[in-house]
């Protein structure tokens, strides 16, 4: 299982509310999955799962304004959940859309990777394998903001250990 972030689109009444209501907000996102009708045609969702910590390696050293666990803002105390409201969803589905994967992947060092412990440390098992399963990472993430900025909307993050 491990330590991962998921994103669900949100729209600005449901991010207002959740703001007030944490406890409405987990019940709600909760059933969001568990719904029989996930994925909703109309609700994007996406990882990058359990590459959000190579992945923000990644951005960091490639100067991409993104980071998982400061932008947004807190919907739980525990810090499981976070909103981010549309226009931060769309400021980032157009910086995403300006930086090529091979940006990215420029950066990529396995070695100093597992030497900093970047999640999930296992960048020495396989490195070539774990490349890959970044670039997949990063594409589903592409997608998922692209589709949310598309149709105005903002998202839920969850950060689930």
């Amino acid at each position: 299982m491990g330590v991962s972030i998921s994103f669900i689109s949100a729209t600005t009444e449901e991010l207002d509310r959740a703001a007030q209501d944490p406890d409405w907000a987990d019940e709600f996102v909760y059933q969001l999955y568990g719904s029989d009708n996930f994925p909703a045609v109309d609700r994007p969702y996406g990882g990058p799962d359990r590459a959000w910590g190579g992945l923000q390696f990644l951005f960091d050293e490639a100067e991409v304004e993104l980071e998982f666990l400061m932008d947004g803002f807190v919907i739980l105390e525990d810090g499981t959940l976070f909103g981010w409201d549309a226009e931060q969803i769309q400021s980032l589905a157009r910086q995403l859309r300006e930086t090529p994967w091979e940006r990215l992947a420029a950066h990529y060092d396995p070695e100093r990777m597992a030497k900093q412990d970047v999640y999930p440390n296992m960048w020495t098992f396989d490195p070539e394998g774990r490349l890959g399963w970044l670039e997949d990472a990063y594409e589903e993430l592409v997608g998922f903001f692209a589709a949310a900025a598309e149709r105005g909307l903002g998202a839920f993050m969850n950060f689930s250990f």
